[in-house]
């Protein structure tokens, strides 16, 4: 119990690296929505040439490990290109593309999962593509989407440990730090990251079920 007590003063810190944590989640999380919808709706394109651009964009970041799209992007990237780019940019960056091309199928198949009667009573009422994707297919097509949404977004925020190593000082980060200088406290130090890491995506999860009954009762 004295080990638990003498623990807990790092809880500060691992607090402090909770909510860079968060932070790369959330902003992550809304590039990835962005992408996933514009690559989906980009891979039911009528041009074959943009569905073969979006389908190998799909293919090469579903294809690599997340981990050496961060390092090509904080390392390599800056020296091809002459510029210098941020930690929080790069991962914001890599996961958000990561996961924004996981989400496009995602996408893609919820609005193929809308019947197809429903695009011909649109198409009978008049209704231009885009006026008939708004109105139409996606409301229908959103609930779908959620689950899915919502397991990408935990398995996001689970990929953001990885970040340290590109010298984000996240929660994992905080917790090897504090691991290396109290090494005698390992154990305590990885329960209370694993509590800490619960707690986060249990909260995501519980909005996840907000989200899906309002989309049942039609209200986004």
């Amino acid at each position: 119990m004295n080990q638990w007590s003498e623990a807990f003063h790092y809880l500060p810190l691992l607090l402090k690296g909770a909510m860079v944590t968060l932070e790369i989640t959330l902003l992550a999380n809304i590039l990835s929505t962005i992408i996933s919808f514009a690559v989906g709706l980009l891979r039911l394109s009528k041009r074959r040439y943009v569905r073969l651009i979006a389908s190998i964009y799909v293919e090469v970041f579903r294809g690599t490990s997340l981990l050496v799209q961060l390092f090509w992007l904080y390392f390599a990237l800056p020296m091809l290109l002459n510029i210098q780019i941020t930690a929080m940019v790069v991962a914001v960056l890599a996961l958000g593309l990561n996961y924004g091309a996981y989400g496009s199928e995602v996408v893609r198949s919820s609005i193929l999962a809308v019947p197809k009667g429903q695009h011909e009573a649109a198409t009978a009422l008049n209704m231009g593509s885009k006026l008939r994707m708004m109105r139409i297919v996606l409301p229908q097509a959103i609930p779908l989407m959620l689950p899915s949404f919502g397991n990408l977004q935990i398995e996001l925020l689970k990929g953001t440990s990885l970040v340290y190593l590109i010298t984000l000082s996240d929660l994992t980060y905080q917790g090897m730090v504090l691991r290396t200088f109290d090494s005698s406290k390992t154990a305590e130090i990885f329960m209370m990251m694993l509590i800490l890491y619960f707690l986060l995506s249990y909260s995501f999860t519980l909005l996840l079920r907000v989200l899906e009954r309002r989309s049942a009762r039609g209200r986004y």
